[in-house]
């Protein structure tokens, strides 16, 4: 959520940060609710001020002075009576239009609306690899070693849904494993979260109310399944207060995540790239405003070390301002290549909230002297685990549909799954 009172103090810098996702027009509708609800608020805070004046004079008072003042109190409760709901729907007003504009992007986010907006930043490799034989997708792969079952899945839950079987799953506990090694070793502390949570972390975070289409939520106990661990890791601390001495903390929690992907449709069907469940070892930190640029590129470089470990080739990419997730300042998507799309396609991304979760969290930090304030918060993906498979088994494939799992896998992973190869 922005800070209304640093957008009323300085609006310009915050109506062009905001253009930049095509919503020139917030700030403004921003600052004409603000001053409505500030207005009512004067108004009342002068009746009820008056109000106590005129009660506590009543008891001295006699005569026609006495009736005067009961008078007088009698037509202030009447216009606060009055004044109550339109204060409360001045106040509420405001809180919705700040519940859903989303936070200013930084001035590195690159200009542009679209995935092809996004600036190149760097690659593990000058050129993509040639396989020297056509390559196989993962879906037509996992269906020749018995270990990907998608109409299964289709008829047992709908689309988007799928099995795996036999040493494939081996290989996803492998790659969690080895990304809860890499984070945990970079001071990160392992969590197992809840996947189901409250209105309130889902609002915390930014999801509510502007992503609810894609959230899965239950009729009854109205509670939503997360798309991503980020949201329970950010609620572990909803309204506190973390000394600045304990900061950065940071967590990393693993999880199974749903979306309902909608406006998907008719993308990336088959297979197992864009699914309504999957797992993921997501990173989650907090920390000081002042360090939080350089957390960013700390855990970009954690994601960059763990496909790196994986051979998987790969580019950074700045997301483009105008594509950002309305919670983010800035985003670096880490896309995998993949031969047998002979593209790029994203397998994990980091973002940079600022203060923007940690308002809403209502998380703050408390400095050596004592001050309050707004801390940071800040997200990123160890492993996407259903996409990191995809790219591993089609740039570790054989002609024979074989495929060969990283050395970096092989400690957890028993010898026979090191290959994975139709088992009779």
């Amino acid at each position: 959520m922005l800070d209304i009172r640093r957008i009323r103090e300085d609006p310009d810098p915050f109506r062009a940060a905001l253009a930049r996702r095509n919503l020139g027009d917030a700030v403004d509708r921003l600052l004409e609710a603000d001053e409505r609800r500030r207005s009512v608020t004067s108004r009342v805070e002068e009746l009820r001020a008056a109000q106590n004046r005129a009660s506590k004079a009543i008891g001295a008072a006699q005569g026609g002075e006495k009736q005067q003042l009961i008078d007088e109190v009698a037509k202030v409760s009447g216009e606060l009576k009055e004044l109550d709901p339109e204060l409360a729907k001045a106040e509420e007003d405001l809180r919705s239009l700040l519940a859903e504009i989303p936070n200013v992007p930084h001035e590195s986010a690159p200009d542009g609306f679209t995935d092809e907006d996004a600036v190149e930043v760097s690659r593990n490799h000058e050129e993509p690899p040639v396989l020297g034989f056509e390559p196989r997708d993962h879906a037509e792969l996992g269906a020749m070693l018995g270990m990907l079952e998608t109409e299964r899945g289709a008829r047992t839950s709908g689309s988007r849904f799928v099995y795996l079987r036999g040493d494939l799953v081996f290989v996803q506990f492998a790659l969690m494993r080895h990304a809860m090694d890499v984070v945990v070793e970079k001071g990160f502390s392992p969590m197992i979260p809840p996947v189901l949570v409250r209105e309130e972390a889902m609002y915390g975070t930014g999801f509510l109310p502007t992503d609810a289409v894609n959230i899965y939520v239950t009729r009854d106990d109205e509670l939503y399944l997360a798309g991503t661990s980020e949201v329970p890791l950010a609620a572990f601390h909803l309204g506190e207060i973390l000394d600045e001495d304990d900061l950065p903390i940071r967590y990393a929690g693993y999880s199974t995540c749903f979306r309902r992907e909608a406006g998907s449709y008719g993308k990336d069907l088959g297979g197992m790239f864009r699914l309504h469940q999957f797992d993921k070892v997501e990173m989650f930190a907090f920390c000081t405003p002042e360090t939080s640029w350089d957390e960013h590129e700390r855990i970009l470089a954690i994601e960059e070390e763990i496909l790196g470990n994986l051979e998987i080739p790969y580019r950074v990419v700045n997301v483009a301002a105008g594509d950002l997730g309305g919670a983010a300042a800035k985003k670096y998507d880490i896309e995998g290549w993949l031969p047998a799309q002979q593209r790029y396609r994203e397998l994990t991304s980091c973002s940079n909230t600022t203060d923007y979760q940690a308002r809403r969290m209502q998380t703050r930090l408390r400095r050596a002297g004592g001050e309050l304030e707004v801390l940071h918060t800040l997200n990123g993906t160890a492993t996407a685990i259903g996409r990191t498979l995809i790219a591993i088994m089609e740039n570790h494939q054989r002609p024979d549909g074989s495929v060969e799992i990283p050395a970096k896998l092989h400690p957890y992973l028993p010898e026979r799954a090191r290959v994975l190869a139709p088992r009779s």
